[in-house]
């Protein structure tokens, strides 16, 4: 039995977990040797039938519709699968495998048996959003910096440290210092993660599984296992299923704030006559249009998506429903509409020049520096409305 492997007799089953590191040569050839050496009647496997649809189509980024991701408001959601994607993918480039190979494997393994393979993870939609939804502002910036550092870091991790991912030691240091600097996201991206894949794996068919998880989910799946196998704890997932709510505080901040900018405005021309309400519509309208113009143009924004920047950011800042990244993604996608070579290279080009290039990153680059723009002047504005007030 490998030092990543846990078998374990419960109820009249028995389970074994197989740990992996995402990215390792080593672990591959060790999921196709337990799979075929156990036998069993079922393989669980680390994925959502989404994420194990695109590492079974090299070509699965060539039905993206850019216009559609904006429209459903996945922008972010997007950025963050294609930085974790790339990441990974540099990660697997010194050990020869890309990210998923283990899990494939996996899946072959089982077709050529002939026993059934279950997707026992959550839709990775879903977890991406709750890391989201669930974060303060500040957890907010962390993960945003995070991922844009992981994003640019080029240094190549040797095969050698990448096995060592998969001791308990080296696995038990991340996870502390995981959950030290951003807590929710460990909560998300692993403690719930682990219920659900216990529970996925509890209800799986078979009396002799072999489920493929990665390493630093071994402990936790385990114990959610006894749990299960005990009665203690029940396999229903629905509460983390969901979209956590947002906060009604969030929600009443979201409209206080540009109903208090036009009260102000009101209440300047009400006080100060045509010409301090004037000062302040046109200090208001400035403040956002330029900064979301220049940043537009920072990402190298069709002149278009620049012009719908600048006119469009005083209003949209106005409307909880709508942000100008939107708006101006939108043009970008359909005036400088992405090409086939774009789709192919696109994990590749997650890099400072690549985000330039690549059409569809550029798109995305965008939406993310224009909204950034029309937030700075949104409280840069507010500001010097209220000053102007004062003085009144």
């Amino acid at each position: 039995m490998s030092k990543t492997q846990i078998q374990l007799e419960l109820g009249g089953r028995k389970i074994t977990l197989v740990g992996t590191a995402h990215v390792s040569k080593e672990s591959v050839e060790e999921v196709k040797q337990s799979i075929n050496e156990l036998k069993p009647d079922c393989v669980a496997v680390e994925l959502d039938e989404k994420r194990a649809a695109s590492i079974q189509e090299a070509d699965r980024y060539s039905q993206l519709d850019l216009v559609k991701v904006f429209k459903r408001k996945e922008g972010f959601m997007l950025l963050a699968n294609l930085i974790l994607a790339s990441y990974q993918r540099r990660m697997g480039l010194n050990a020869g495998v890309k990210p998923g190979d283990e899990m494939l494997a996996a899946m072959d393994a089982a077709n050529e048996l002939g026993v059934h393979c279950e997707l026992v993870d959550r839709p990775i939609q879903i977890t991406l959003k709750r890391a989201w939804g669930k974060n303060s502002f500040w957890g907010k910036g962390k993960l945003f910096a995070t991922l844009l550092a992981s994003a640019f870091e080029k240094e190549q991790i040797a095969p050698e440290e990448i096995e060592k991912l998969k001791e308990r030691n080296e696995m038990d240091s991340m996870m502390s210092e995981l959950a030290e600097y951003m807590p929710v996201i460990k909560e998300v991206l692993i403690d719930e993660r682990d219920r659900y894949l216990a529970s996925k794996i509890w209800s799986a068919p078979g009396s002799n599984i072999v489920a493929v998880l990665g390493a630093g989910h071994l402990p936790g799946v385990q114990a959610w296992l006894e749990k299960l196998a005990a009665g203690s704890a029940n396999a229903d997932t629905e509460d983390i299923s969901v979209l956590p709510k947002s906060s009604p505080v969030l929600k009443i901040i979201g409209w206080l704030i540009p109903l208090c900018i036009i009260g102000l405005i009101i209440a300047g021309f009400v006080y100060g006559g045509v010409h301090a309400g004037t000062q302040m519509l046109s200090t208001w309208f400035l403040y956002n249009a330029v900064p979301a113009a220049i940043l537009t143009a920072v990402a190298c924004g069709h002149p278009l998506a620049i012009l719908v920047g600048f006119l469009g950011a005083p209003f949209t800042s106005l409307c909880p429903f709508i942000g100008i990244g939107f708006c101006t993604a939108i043009v970008q996608a359909i005036v400088c509409k992405p090409k086939v070579s774009d789709m192919e290279t696109l994990q590749d080009d997650v890099s400072i020049k690549g985000f330039y290039k690549n059409r569809i990153l550029r798109a995305l680059l965008v939406f993310i520096l224009s909204s950034i723009g029309s937030t700075i002047g949104t409280f840069a504005a507010g500001a010097d409305i209220i000053g102007i007030l004062s003085h009144i």
